[in-house]
């Protein structure tokens, strides 16, 4: 796992200076403290920063092939390295590293930049082709691996981080409104765009070419729920073992020592119950946990440890974990407003002090099914089969049912609910579910802006971005529609983004085997019903895990990685929280309007209504606000 940045002079005349690259790969050493190297020529320039964890030895960066007319700066792990090597060498190829850098370079030689199609593993990389003064860009399928360009002052330049960017004092720094827009709906800004005017994310499954000056870009995978498998569920079963198994075991290849991440919840304590099988030594396990019980799953991740007899850590999240926000905010380079940044943070710490590698259970919920929410839309049909008159009386019923599977209970107030209950009569599945991924609904969201700023802002429809895949007409049962939007979405721009800058803060390695892009490819397929049966969440996998995991695993509560942040607002961070706001320089500068925070503010203290996941999004906003714009 390593950081890349470069810069690339459309005027070849231009030279591209040692020292702007230097100084971007210095942003970066956190991801990369083992090594450095640096590659520069006339208008082109590299940058990287590695982890070593594979091919300790000779796999230093920038690398070239043998006649060092094409250079490739790389992020990542390819797990199938070795057997496209084996294929390579078939075809006269000869290496001169053991690593999986060298056979990108060589998979670019002989198959240019379809080269992607052939990669099994999580990367972002830059391959400079001197002979055809072509700089070809790429990301892996699922966005596991960040890669962020801009294109400015007649150049390219790309970085795995956006403060590397920033390096170059002649750039801009201006935030995006409609990127503010899309924050405050979601909590994380979605791919293109960022916070920063000028600046993009390289969507994930796409690759970029610049060659003379011309820029394209080109989607090369696209996830597919058809034709669905038909075969018996005991053969599914098996199929499905054998990919996960698989994808575990390749994830274990390593010259350093690894662990994992271990929840207590079935994704994670099957990961570790799979790592147990091919492994010799005890696994290292970690966990974190609050004081509060209703946030703590320290309890399910020991049952899974003590039955595999796992080397195990643990950590407990106090309230002062406030104190690390000017970190993440950092470490995020936008405003970020998944809340669970935090545990993970600290989780990341107490693991890199003993391992460089963890494996997590990442991607097993939008696969199989794991959310409640996706239990709504059942509820929403049982409703619409209910005659009118009868509705009313049911009400208080759906109020208590939807408090649950509303994640942000944007509308805890019984008013706010029973309105959205009756919309229920009329709003599409599709938009229903939108709901239950947003943070502020488009009506209170434009409140909380200047007049300037909302006549900039209010054409745009933030939704737009989840019900592309809501719509999309390679799915069709609304189960798969709901993993397809939240695989599409929620997990490249919320949960992938988090994973990697809080393992990357601390030079960890983290390792995904639920988004092995075969076994997420056969999932896809598989029919709907062995995802979500009746109201039984991620049914097949519950199925497997019968065999491997306790009991209590199985059967308990999604829980999720929250955070008791509602009540530290309240109590000890209530003084901070309202500094902050008192001297807010969004609010000074004309962007947020101060009477629709306090009120927020107010209603949340008094118990009126939660609005800490508002509150976060907005502290969030205004901290990043003073770090990268104002520099204070």
């Amino acid at each position: 796992m390593c950081g890349i940045c470069g810069k690339l002079y459309f005027n070849r005349q231009k030279r591209v200076e040692a020292d702007l690259i230097n100084r971007m790969s210095e942003t970066l050493r956190h991801r990369g403290p083992d090594e450095d190297g640096v590659y520069v020529d006339g208008s082109v320039g590299l940058g990287h920063r590695r982890l070593s964890i594979i091919d300790l030895s000779t796999g230093r960066q920038p690398m070239s092939n043998s006649r060092k007319d094409i250079w490739i700066v790389f992020n990542g792990e390819i797990y199938n390295f070795l057997e496209l090597r084996q294929d390579l060498e078939k075809r006269g190829y000869t290496f001169t590293t053991t690593s999986d850098t060298e056979v990108i370079l060589a998979l670019y030689e002989a198959y240019g930049t379809d080269c992607v199609n052939s990669l099994r593993g999580m990367f972002a990389f830059a391959i400079w082709d001197k002979s055809l003064q072509r700089l070809f860009l790429a990301r892996d399928r699922l966005g596991k691996k960040p890669l962020f360009y801009s294109v400015i002052h007649q150049s390219l330049v790309f970085a795995s981080e956006i403060k590397a960017l920033l390096q170059d004092p002649t750039f801009p720094r201006e935030m995006s409104m409609s990127a503010m827009s899309h924050y405050l709906t979601y909590q994380y800004i979605p791919a293109p765009e960022t916070i920063f005017k000028h600046i993009y994310k390289l969507p994930p499954a796409h690759i970029l070419v610049c060659q003379h000056g011309k820029i394209t870009q080109q989607r090369y995978w696209r996830l597919s729920y058809f034709p669905k498998v038909s075969l018996p569920e005991q053969e599914i079963e098996e199929r499905v073992i054998s990919l996960l198994e698989e994808s575990v075991k390749i994830r274990m290849i390593s010259d350093v020592p690894i662990g994992a991440f271990l929840s207590g919840g079935i994704d994670s304590s099957l990961v570790v119950a799979l790592m147990a099988r091919y492994s010799s030594q005890p696994v290292n396990t970690f966990s974190i946990g609050f004081k509060e019980k209703a946030f703590n799953e320290l309890p399910y991740a020991r049952l899974v440890a003590e039955r595999y007899g796992t080397k195990h850590h643990e950590f407990i999240v106090e309230p002062n974990a406030i104190e690390i926000l000017p970190k993440l905010i950092w470490h995020f380079d936008e405003p970020f407003g998944d809340s669970s940044a935090i545990p993970t943070y600290y989780l990341s710490q107490m693991t890199g002090r003993h391992v460089k590698v963890a494996l997590n259970g990442d991607g097993g919920d939008e696969s199989f099914a794991g959310y409640l929410r996706y239990l709504g839309y059942k509820v929403v049909e049982l409703y619409r089969h209910i005659p009118l008159r009868i509705r009313q009386s049911l009400i208080p019923f759906f109020i208590q049912t939807f408090s649950e599977i509303l994640k942000y209970k944007w509308c805890t107030r019984p008013l706010r609910l029973a309105q959205f209950v009756n919309e229920l009569s009329f709003e599409s599945r599709e938009l229903l579910y939108t709901r239950t991924l947003t943070i502020f609904q488009n009506e209170p969201k434009l409140a909380l802006l200047h007049d300037h700023i909302r006549e900039q802002v209010q054409s745009l429809n933030s939704l737009e971005y989840m019900l592309e895949y809501l719509n999309s007409n390679n799915v069709a049962h609304f189960t798969d529609k709901m993993l397809y939007s939240d695989i599409m979405t929620y997990l490249p721009g919320d949960l992938l983004v988090k994973m990697d800058r809080m393992t990357m803060a601390h030079a960890l390695e983290g390792r995904s085997p639920f988004l092995d892009h075969k076994l997420v490819e056969f999932v896809a397929t598989l029919p709907a019903e062995l995802k979500l049966q009746k109201t039984c969440l991620k049914f097949l996998l519950k199925k497997i895990g019968k065999t491997w995991l306790p009991r209590k695993i199985l059967s308990r509560k999604k829980q999720g990685f929250g955070v008791p942040i509602g009540e530290w607002f309240k109590c000890e961070l209530r003084e901070m929280l309202y500094d902050t706001f008192s001297s807010s320089y969004l609010i000074q500068e004309g962007i947020l309007k101060k009477e629709p925070i306090e009120r927020i503010l107010h209603e949340h203290q008094t118990g009126k209504t939660s609005h800490w996941h508002r509150i976060w999004v907005l502290l969030n906003l205004e901290l990043w606000y003073r770090m990268f714009i104002r520099k204070v």
